[in-house]
């Protein structure tokens, strides 16, 4: 058996949590398996790193010296425990170096700013190879090829698994090899960062260029649940759920991977694993090709803090371009939007957006719609959450939107928009923010999701 394991911020939090790391990899070793480590930075760092380049490109000499001084005697006493003293020194020093070039220079592009952040994955992967005793490979070396997006890099797929195979495969019968996530190059070799899910994606790219039997993904967490824990009493561990069924629940908030790095593992057809290097005896969630049978609903999720947007006008009926007019001005201003629901008359179009972008949005429709008469006001209400039931079972299966809405209804909460999508995924809709957390354990209970 063939295993790609990514540990999180978390995981890596200490030296005590990456040996306790590395065993896990260490033990599946002994089992006979191959295996192969991916890595993100030490809780926290990559966010001292981007305040740290920030500094520097400000002149705050202060912060500079002190973000410095904190992320080297981190690591090094993290390089004492596990005995890499020698080789966490360099890196640490060509981070200094790249500092104090920009800070030299008081300017901060995407580039430089990606090749500061890469440095938190490039420490913590020396000290996992230390205690896997295996080798140490930063995103570039193992093969992985992006774009020039800085921030936010897509990887060549094709370059990526074939450099990837030829890179790796004749390490992994050797001492599991340790692996950057998040990190990776243009073809002219310029360090990338890979964004959003960016060590996932680098385990899922893996787990495909090598052909493994299946991905772990090792957080802090026991894998997804049919509701938050926090907010339902008898919510529960899923054992296994679809690739779509995931992508779905990341969506809307749920401590799962981001669609994008799912999509390699779907596509290659391999199983992905979700466990808790904290509670290493439980199996997690499995998400796989084909669907769990016997439950409608799988989970339900809220999204909080959000606000609805209504865009409305007899203008708007019949009128091509409307909808196109109201997402372009979002676009612009860089607006993402969670919900859409739309009437049948075409005289209103409301979205769900993020609460802190509200302000943004207002102004963008205001310019872009109200003032040319294409629509006649933009109404909000900036106190609203979004409930989403989630499950492939939904699918063709009739009275899912009663059940979903007689169990609101009788705990008295107003329904204010509705939204589902053709695959029959998931139904979502906005209520008021207070009856938020009511609404997500009516529907827990109205589906039979409990313990």
């Amino acid at each position: 058996m063939r295993i790609v394991m990514k540990f999180g911020g978390t995981s890596m939090g200490s030296a005590e949590t990456i040996a306790q790391c590395a065993g896990l990899v260490l033990a599946e070793k002994k089992r006979g398996h191959q295996a192969a480590a991916v890595v993100s930075a030490m809780s926290g760092v990559t966010d001292n790193l981007l305040e740290l380049a920030d500094a520097a490109a400000a002149g705050n000499r202060a912060v500079k010296h002190t973000l410095l001084g904190k992320l080297r005697t981190r690591h090094e006493e993290a390089a004492k425990t596990l005995k890499c003293g020698d080789a966490i020194r360099p890196v640490l020093d060509r981070l200094e170096t790249l500092v104090s070039g920009i800070a030299a220079v008081g300017e901060l592009t995407p580039r430089s700013r990606d090749a500061v952040a890469a440095y938190g994955e490039q420490l913590s992967v020396v000290l996992m190879a230390a205690a896997l005793g295996g080798p140490a490979l930063t995103g570039q070396a193992a093969g992985i090829v992006t774009d020039e997006q800085f921030g936010e890099a897509e990887p060549l797929m094709n370059l990526s698994l074939h450099q990837v195979r030829e890179t790796m495969e004749p390490m992994m019968a050797g001492p599991p090899p340790a692996v950057t996530g998040f990190i990776a190059a243009t073809q002219h070799g310029v360090v990338t960062t890979i964004g959003r899910g960016g060590s996932d994606y680098t385990a899922t790219i893996l787990g495909a260029a090598l052909k493994a039997d299946e991905i772990w993904i090792w957080s802090d967490v026991d894998g997804l649940m049919t509701a938050d824990p926090r907010n339902v009493k008898d919510a529960r561990l899923l054992n296994a759920i679809t690739f779509a069924e995931a992508i779905e629940m990341g969506q809307f908030g749920a401590k799962s991977m981001h669609p994008r790095a799912l999509e390699p593992a779907a596509e290659h057809r391999i199983p992905v694993r979700m466990r808790n290097t904290f509670n290493a005896d439980c199996p997690g969630t499995l998400i796989c090709e084909k669907p769990a049978p016997g439950e409608t609903a799988r989970s339900v999720l809220l999204v909080k803090n959000s606000a609805l947007v209504t865009v409305a006008g007899a203008a708007m009926i019949g009128r091509p371009g409307t909808a196109a007019r109201i997402f372009a001005a979002l676009a612009e201003r860089s607006i993402n939007i969670q919900m859409i629901s739309q009437s049948v008359s075409e005289a209103g179009i409301s979205i769900a957006i993020a609460g802190s972008q509200l302000e943004r949005a207002r102004a963008a429709l205001d310019a872009a719609l109200v003032r040319t008469g294409a629509a006649r006001h933009v109404q909000v209400d900036e106190d609203a959450a979004i409930v989403a039931v989630v499950g492939s079972g939904m699918h063709g299966t009739p009275g899912v939107a009663a059940t979903i809405f007689t169990a609101v209804a009788q705990k008295g909460i107003n329904v204010m928009a509705i939204a589902q999508g053709s695959s029959e995924l998931s139904v979502c809709f906005v209520v008021k923010s207070a009856q938020g957390p009511e609404a997500v354990k009516a529907l827990h209970s109205a589906f039979g999701l409990g313990k």
